[in-house]
């Protein structure tokens, strides 16, 4: 009982969107805006650096927390990261916004490091080739972060298969990014 509760209050945090918030204090529908993503990147986009930032550690803040409060719970490594997956769920998909969250960058971060910090390394390893290569920061992370599921099936082949899972949906929420980023990329390249 208490696992499927962790997982519910998992995903109602997840809705809690930061940038939602922040474009309302500034008088602003993000929605509205440039990607009409409610993420760090749209909040900067249309807000400014201190939007991107508080945005930012607002939902990472929240992924970790809910791995940080499955561990204080005594919960089962695999409950937590079912956890994980949800929060990252409510953010992508918040039922009070009709679906139409944020692409999971942030509170995928904060999940991540608060789940398994080294693993995260590999995240940063192929973050850092990708942006040497391509010269966009979003096709970078669309590369780097299958890297964390890889790097997790070395320590647990379901926690790695748990965390792929939620890397397509990330991706598959960044479809048309990533065909923008090529676009980026290959123009920085002539």
């Amino acid at each position: 009982m208490i696992q499927l509760g962790y997982w519910l209050l998992s995903y109602l945090i997840g809705t809690v969107l930061t940038a939602w918030f922040v474009g309302k204090w500034k008088g602003v529908d993000l929605r509205d805006h440039e990607s009409g993503n409610l993420g760090a990147r749209n909040a900067g986009t249309v807000l400014g650096k201190d939007a991107f930032i508080v945005t930012f550690l607002g939902d990472a803040g929240k992924g970790a927390l809910i791995v940080w409060l499955g561990h204080q719970l005594n919960l089962s490594l695999v409950s937590v990261a079912i956890g994980a997956i949800a929060v990252t769920l409510g953010h992508l998909f918040p039922i009070w916004l009709k679906g139409r969250g944020g692409k999971g960058i942030a509170t995928f971060i904060g999940v991540a490091l608060a789940f398994h910090p080294i693993s995260f390394l590999a995240v940063i390893a192929v973050m850092l080739i990708g942006l040497a290569l391509t010269k966009s920061a979003t096709l970078s992370m669309n590369l780097a972060f299958p890297a964390y599921a890889v790097a997790l099936f070395f320590e647990n082949v379901i926690f790695g298969f748990l965390f792929l899972l939620l890397v397509i949906i990330i991706l598959w929420r960044h479809r048309f990014d990533t065909k923008e980023s090529l676009d980026e990329a290959w123009w920085h390249s002539k």
